[in-house]
């Protein structure tokens, strides 16, 4: 029975053990900045990890101690905590399906449509107050200010395959725009800029930019979906991973148990 139980003990452990990748998830999400201006997913995944943590230890010091309504209890809340990982990792793949990305002419980066994302995500961006707390947090960054210390001519930064969709989308004006480059955050006005909004929307002073711009929404939300797509990834393996751990300590706690009984039964017996 002693072993059983430490069977147990040990596989509770392994549970608890598993949150840590899900909690470096959350952390990894709230060191980006495009998430750390748009607050959504990190705090749940950090959360739900603390939780799953709590709960493992909990079921750990229950099968340790032998306590049975403590690995009950730790049965029940891991059920629904691994149900809830589960749900999750559905949602954001959900809402993260879509993508874009478009070439354009003489161009090496892509450029960003915002009707390609979920509308979920764009009813988040144009929630009453949320986009304007958006932008003056990415102004803060130092997002737009790097590319003009990496890209010194119109030729570099052309051919910069590597823009990031955030950078693409919110640093310049829109290639279709007709600007002409003076540096990578600074272009000259064409004489008529009304193909688009966003062409009236930019502004070379450096807290502008184009963070009033569609493109840059859809910037946003292309390097959110490449980082949330990765630590989906995470989540997805981590519920996969306690989902077995789970059942095994069932099926360990099951055994402990009638391993009990018959020795209770033997006692009684002898």
């Amino acid at each position: 029975m002693a072993l059983n139980y430490m069977a147990v003990a040990a596989i509770n452990f392994v549970a608890a053990l598993l949150s840590i990748p899900v909690i470096a998830a959350g952390i990894w999400l709230s060191t980006q900045p495009d998430n750390a201006c748009f607050q959504i997913l990190q705090w749940p995944v950090i959360a739900l990890g603390v939780a799953v943590l709590a709960v493992g230890l909990a079921g750990f010091v229950g099968a340790f101690w032998r306590l049975p309504w403590l690995l009950l209890a730790y049965l029940v809340a891991m059920l629904i905590l691994v149900a809830t990982l589960a749900c999750l990792a559905v949602f954001v793949f959900a809402v993260t399906s879509s993508t874009s990305g478009r070439p354009v002419p003489s161009r090496a980066f892509l450029e960003y449509d915002l009707d390609d994302y979920s509308g979920w995500l764009r009813g988040r961006l144009d929630a009453p107050g949320s986009w304007d707390r958006i932008k003056t947090c990415l102004a803060a960054t130092p997002t737009c200010s790097d590319l003009n210390q990496t890209y010194a001519t119109a030729q570099d930064f052309f051919a910069a395959a590597w823009l990031s969709p955030l950078q693409s989308g919110c640093c310049k004006p829109p290639t279709r725009c007709g600007y002409t480059f003076v540096t990578p955050t600074y272009w000259i006005s064409p004489i008529s800029a009304t193909a688009d909004p966003d062409c009236a929307a930019w502004s070379n002073e450096q807290n502008k930019f184009c963070y009033s711009c569609a493109s840059c929404k859809a910037g946003l939300l292309q390097n959110l979906r490449r980082e949330w797509r990765r630590a989906d990834l995470i989540i997805a393996v981590a519920t996969a991973a306690l989902l077995a751990v789970y059942a095994m300590g069932c099926y360990a706690f099951r055994t402990a148990k009638t391993d009990e009984l018959f020795r209770r039964y033997r006692q009684g017996y002898t």
